[in-house]
């Protein structure tokens, strides 16, 4: 069966994945709770192999969640991430033998192909910033220290016995749950134990600051009118309008709704109008490089340039040319005389309103029967 290029695009991998992480961690947790229900196979696999991978199931869909999150700002990282965990899940749920695991099976298999398919999409490399280094360095320095601590001074402390029981101790104090199955005995653990609370505490607050950073930034990003990151990373297939006019909102309309529409315009009020309807709109010069590439002209099926301005219009197709050799330029000339020169510039197809909007109302004035049935259709009266 031939697979549509609509299913087979960054977007449905991006999917799948969710998809299947979901369905790992519902399936790892009716496992857990119910201690599952026999399949056919049950008799050839061991209980506690059934229970074990109930549980693992579990960790792997919430892993699977941070490898879609990197799939979809398309980085490499979450590529072979993603590739690593599909084979795992669809093992767990072969071995969790039971009716609940037969779709993970299936969506696991299914994403596969869209995956490969998708390879050399995912080419972004991951590099984190120096707050997210600083942010992982302390949480995880944080951690050790609890867990060695604890563990060396296991003496001073009621219950750790093991290296397991000092990083339970680390996690459940860091986390201010506290049980109170591990705790102080003596004055030195007691005070071990309140520096272990302040740093986890003070470093799981940085953490979560930086992870919150970048979905403030998207709601600004919003506010403002701008294009979201996760909004462009996804844009594939896309018409991609370089500027904003008179014709934007005819042309936006008139496009199926399947097909993803992207606007580059310098004026910030109509940008933020445009992005509070759903669209990802970048606030820049569609002349620009960087806009064109942010919006993803490479993976683009076509660009319009029909702004108000034609000498705009021109080094927007210059720019979009020289990126995008390939791509599918249309424009539209404000003058009559400017078509040929737009089509000088790099754009495949120009028309002029004026012109022919003209000729219509002229063979429409002569009785011309022919101008009259497509200005109907133009019009959309028929």
């Amino acid at each position: 069966m031939a697979w549509s290029k609509e299913w087979v695009t960054v977007r449905a991998s991006v999917l799948l994945t969710f998809a299947v992480a979901l369905l790992s961690i519902i399936v790892g947790l009716i496992h857990i709770s119910t201690g599952g229900i026999d399949g056919a196979l049950a008799d050839y696999v061991p209980d506690v192999v059934r229970r074990t991978v109930g549980f693992t199931g579990t960790i792997t869909g919430f892993t699977m969640l941070g490898s879609a999150y990197a799939l979809k700002n398309r980085y490499r990282v979450g590529w072979y991430a993603t590739a690593v965990l599909l084979p795992i899940t669809a093992l767990q749920g072969a071995l969790q033998v039971s009716p609940f695991s037969v779709p993970l099976i299936v969506l696991s298999v299914v994403s596969a192909p869209a995956l490969i398919y998708n390879r050399d999409r995912f080419d972004r490399t991951f590099s984190p910033s120096a707050t997210q280094l600083a942010a992982g360095v302390a949480l995880g320095t944080a951690i050790g220290y609890g867990t060695i601590g604890s563990y060396a001074l296991r003496d001073e402390f009621e219950g750790v016995v093991s290296i397991t029981d000092a990083f339970y101790y680390t996690v459940v104090t860091a986390s201010t749950v506290g049980y109170g199955d591990i705790y102080p005995i003596t004055e030195l653990g007691r005070l071990f134990g309140l520096s272990v609370l302040l740093l986890n505490v003070a470093a799981f607050a940085v953490a979560l600051g930086v992870l919150l950073t970048p979905a403030i930034e998207a709601q600004l990003s919003k506010a403002l009118g701008r294009m979201t990151e996760s909004q462009f990373n996804l844009l594939d297939e896309h018409i991609l309008l370089l500027g904003d006019g008179d014709l934007t909102e005819p042309i936006i309309q008139n496009i199926d709704e399947e097909t993803d529409v992207a606007i580059i315009t310098t004026d910030e009020a109509r940008a933020r109008r445009l992005s509070e309807r759903g669209y990802p709109v970048l606030t820049a010069d569609p002349s620009d490089e960087e806009p064109l590439q942010k919006a993803g002209i490479e993976n683009a099926r076509a660009a319009i340039a029909a702004t108000n301005n034609d000498a705009h219009d021109a080094l927007a197709i210059l720019t979009a040319r020289q990126l995008n050799p390939e791509i599918h330029i249309l424009a539209a000339a404000t003058q009559r005389e400017n078509v040929a020169k737009l089509r000088r510039a790099g754009a495949d197809r120009v028309i002029s309103p004026a012109l022919i909007g003209g000729r219509l109302l002229a063979n429409s004035a002569v009785g011309k029967r022919d101008a009259e049935d497509a200005s109907d259709q133009l019009l959309g009266e028929k």
